[in-house]
């Protein structure tokens, strides 16, 4: 345990940092399994699973969670699968 205020508060500050971040990598994560789903059974909304799994991976690489490649790699795999 630190002893020193501020790094009582910097601890602080990255746990709630490092909470937000694996909620946002996990909900990438499931709409990008759920989108995979969708495009195995040939299911309707195929569409708007991919918009929002699109959104979802940009948010995360605006917010420095992956790289900007890995969003790339992702984006386009899901694009020829919907094509």
């Amino acid at each position: 345990m630190p002893i020193i205020q501020s790094a009582i508060k910097r601890e602080r500050q990255s746990s709630k940092a490092n909470k937000q971040n694996a909620s946002q990598l996990s909900a990438m994560r499931t709409a990008i399994k759920r989108y995979n789903q969708a495009v195995e059974s040939d299911a309707d909304n195929k569409e708007d699973l991919f918009r929002n799994a699109s959104k979802l991976v940009d948010k995360a690489v605006a917010k420095n969670l992956i790289h900007k490649n890995k969003a790339a790699r992702e984006k386009s795999r899901m694009a020829s699968k919907l094509n």
